[in-house]
Order: structure tokens, then sequence, then C-alpha cells
């Protein structure tokens, strides 16, 4: 019971430390908004954290689980590779969209007055690199489409979604996706195969 309470509070501080970190940047959030936020005295919070930093980097453990996990059951549940990067953009989208601790987690890699040790870009470019290798191995892709400049147009489409939808939401629907992928999609695969793909995910169904 006591170890439960602790992991509630825990989980608690790092959601109030998310959206303390989302609305006002990690430079302007101080320790007591967060235990303030969370309804945690700050003794109680320095039991679970040496400093702001320390809470900081739990949030961007936390939102790193998030997207590894985003981007592995978006591999594991579509049919083709192809397939899996376009429900992992839908995927990704949403969770940006509804999880406060996978906004922040991207934020804070941003952030100017702190060094990480993450890089969430980094982790969704490197899920990018390898859905797209993978369809290039199972022959998803026109001849003369260049591996490298489909790895470049979808990281840098997505990563400018994510950039607009920090003030506009409209930019993360699963419409704006769509539309991205409608577009895409005939210059880059075969017709053959690209009647097949679903620009709109396949995770819902």
């Amino acid at each position: 019971m006591i170890q439960s309470r602790a992991v509630r509070t825990r989980q608690e501080l790092i959601r109030a430390a998310a959206e303390a970190f989302a609305l006002r940047s990690y430079h302007q959030a101080t320790i007591a908004d967060i235990s303030e936020a969370a309804g945690v005295s700050p003794g109680g919070l320095h039991f679970h954290f040496t400093n702001k930093a320390a809470i900081a980097e739990a949030v961007e453990d936390e939102a790193a689980q998030l997207l590894r996990a985003t981007c592995r059951d978006a591999r594991s549940g579509a049919h083709t590779s192809l397939q899996a990067l376009i429900d992992a953009s839908h995927a990704i989208a949403a969770l940006l969209s509804g999880n406060i601790v996978a906004r922040a987690g991207l934020l804070l890699g941003q952030e100017p007055t702190r060094s990480s040790k993450l890089s969430l870009h980094q982790e969704w470019a490197e899920c990018i690199h390898l859905l797209v290798r993978r369809a290039v191995e199972e022959g998803q892709l026109s001849s003369d489409v260049s591996p490298r400049d489909l790895y470049t147009a979808v990281l840098a489409a997505t990563v400018g979604l994510e950039a607009l939808g920090r003030g506009d939401g409209r930019w993360l629907t699963p419409q704006t996706l769509a539309s991205f992928w409608r577009l895409l999609l005939p210059r880059i695969c075969p017709p053959h195969r690209a009647v097949h793909l679903n620009p709109t995910g396949t995770a819902a169904r």
C-alpha cells in the first residue's frame, strides 16, 4: 500500500511537472509550482526528486518510453513497413495531442537553458529511418525514389506539423496527416502497392 502510494505520488509529480514545463517552460517553472499542482509538500517532492533537473529527466524518460512504445505498436500492427510508417505518424500525433508528458518531453529536449541526455526528435527520426529501410527491403518503394529523400521528407513534414501544432491543434489532426500521405504516396510507391495503403492509418481498424 505504501509503495503504491509512493508510485502514485511520483506519477502525479511527473504529470504536474510536465504541465508546468509545457505551459511555462523549464526555465520559468519552479519547484513550488510543481509541488502545489501535484498537491505534494516541497519535502514530499524532494523525497522523490532531488531538484528540478531530476524531475525534468523523469518527464523525458517517460515521454521517450511512450514514444518508443507507440512506434513499436505501429510496427507490429501493420502489414507493411510503409503502412507502419503511416500508422506511426498518426499515433505519434495523437500521443502529442493527448498526452502532456509526451508533449513536455519533446519540448524539454529543445530547452536552451538545460542539457538533455535524450532527444525525442532523434528517437522519432530513428523510427522513420528503420521503417523506410524496411520498406526498401520489402520492395514497397518506386525504383526512382531515394530512401534518404523519403526519410528527409517525412521527418521534416512531421516535425514541422508538431511545431505548428503547439499553437494550433488542427495541424496534428488525423485529417491533416492523411492529406500529407495522400499527396506523398502516389510519388513514392507504385499504384498497385499504393492502393493497399491507408493514408488515414489502420490502428483504429
